[in-house]
């Protein structure tokens, strides 16, 4: 059987990068090696840039309103709360704000819209097998009916932290593992803490932390645990650890919707391509959850490499487009390994100067209003930039006024050409947007681009090129040459001269 894109995981990451493809009308096939969808919450931090990437896709749905707001962090030191960061005061350059909304239920809103374009996940469908050439690969699928056999002009693994496209497609994943023992369980419990509200406890004894989920009285409860713990056990433990490490005695569980014991790790992918076969999402990159950047990050893989990968799988661009985006990609997963492993030796307190430095000054510092601001920015992803990849040209200097190719492009008010009101993220939905006096411009954008360009009037004397992405691609004044030089550079070449 043969089909265009082969997406192997069916979760956040490749189920994003599956509807991003279908909606250009790249033709994908979706394989899980899981039975059935999952039930359990996993992730839960859906942060601003995450809540835009499912918005602009056309999956965000009512997950808003189901999901927990959580207005502020309590941060308590042997019993005493030393700070409180009020995440709802805190001014992001977006109107979208940070969710607390279990993994499956946004899973769930993915796979309705793959359903909707036309898409499904096929379950119980393990790669056992993978091979490639010049003009694409050949992965051995394991399922309930015996083998078979798919060529696909591209396979995307998306199959998580032990993907088997990862490993038998020979990417090199170094990397360390930074905590031995973590439990977690998603607990039913009334202990009178408020529901707006994220707790983290740091005592002699160990941390403790505790978020509230959307369900009433659920909350997910993690510590970290230096024994060897069965999985059938963590509610146990966690009962005994629980009075020792938050001051909170008598409190009774009422059961567990799910438990689990886990490892962290930091991984990186040595390469996020190696011809016809590319990595996204947890298959390219593995680290703390700390801050929450996991999930966040794998959409924004999917985000970054739907549009380039469909321009590409319809012949309007050469293959070395794809090469932007590991260019682009893997930079912003270095970051944050890096912040989400200090974060975790921080909190966890490995040493002795270290845990003074965060019982004694960094646990104070949360309380002043820069530092709660940029960690703000930092979680919120917004600020992920591309100024220094490939397609951004480089005659904008650093000092250049306004925003610059490779910023993110906020949701602006803009214009149809019809007149009526409209925003720009809304518009974007898979297309590129031409705003400003696009009218000299759009038939040089439209000779390379089809149909996928949306013309948007914004005041000022310049045009912008906005990728589907909705980062800046192109600035200047609408000069049609010019810019038609542009964009067939990046199309044929994956630069921007």
């Amino acid at each position: 059987m043969e089909t265009t894109v082969l997406v192997v995981g069916a979760g956040p990451t490749g189920l994003t990068l599956a509807c991003s493809l279908l909606r250009r009308g790249v033709p994908v096939r979706v394989v899980d090696q899981a039975r059935t969808a999952s039930v359990t919450s996993r992730a839960l931090g859906l942060h601003p840039r995450g809540v835009e990437v499912l918005d602009r896709l056309g999956a965000l749905a009512d997950l808003p309103e189901r999901a927990v707001r959580v207005a502020g962090v309590s941060v308590n030191v042997r019993g005493v709360e030393l700070a409180r960061i009020r995440v709802d005061q805190v001014r992001l350059a977006s109107r979208h704000r940070t969710l607390l909304i279990s993994q499956a239920a946004v899973e769930a809103e993915l796979r309705a819209l793959l359903a909707r374009l036309g898409g499904k996940v096929e379950w119980g469908h393990e790669v056992v097998g993978l091979a490639q050439d010049e003009r694409g690969g050949e992965v051995t699928l394991r399922h309930g009916g015996g083998t078979e056999t798919v060529r696909a002009d591209w396979v995307v693994g998306c199959d998580g932290a032990r993907s088997a496209v990862r490993r038998l497609g020979g990417f090199g994943f170094p990397g360390e593992r930074v905590v031995e023992n973590f439990l977690l369980a998603d607990v039913h419990l009334d202990w009178g803490l408020p529901r707006d509200t994220a707790s983290a406890w740091i005592s002699p004894d160990g941390v403790f932390a505790a978020f509230p989920l959307p369900e009433p009285n659920l909350w997910r409860l993690v510590a970290p645990y230096d024994r060897a713990v069965e999985a059938d056990d963590v509610l146990g433990r966690l009962s005994e650890i629980l009075p020792a490490r938050t001051g909170y005695h008598g409190v009774r569980f009422d059961g567990a919707l799910w438990t689990s014991v886990f490892r962290i790790h930091r991984r990186l992918a040595e390469t996020y391509r190696r011809g016809r076969v590319l990595l996204a999402g947890d298959a390219a990159h593995i680290h703390s959850p700390f801050g929450g950047q996991g999930l966040n990050t794998g959409i924004g893989d999917a985000d970054n490499l739907g549009w380039k990968l469909a321009l590409v799988a319809s012949g309007r661009a050469d293959p070395a487009l794809l090469d932007t985006y590991e260019a682009e990609r893997r930079p912003i997963a270095a970051a944050v390994l890096e912040s989400t492993t200090g974060a975790t030796r921080l909190v966890l307190g490995q040493g002795r100067v270290t845990r003074f430095l965060r019982d004694r000054v960094a646990a104070r510092l949360l309380n002043l209003a820069p530092v709660q601001r940029r960690l703000a920015r930092a979680a919120s992803q917004l600020d992920t930039h591309y100024r220094r990849g490939p397609l951004a040209p480089w005659r904008f200097a650093p000092w250049s006024a306004g925003l610059r190719p490779g910023q993110r492009v906020p949701d602006l008010a803009c214009r149809r050409v019809d007149g009526s009101a409209t925003r720009l993220h809304a518009e974007l939905r898979g297309r590129w947007a031409l705003l400003g006096r696009h009218e000299p411009v759009a038939a040089a954008v439209r000779e390379l681009l089809g149909d996928e360009v949306v013309l948007l009037d914004r005041p000022g004397e310049q045009v912008w090129l906005v990728r589907p992405d909705a980062h800046l691609g192109w600035r200047g004044r609408p000069d049609p040459a010019k810019l038609h030089r542009w964009l067939e550079m990046v199309l044929r070449t994956g630069r921007a001269g």
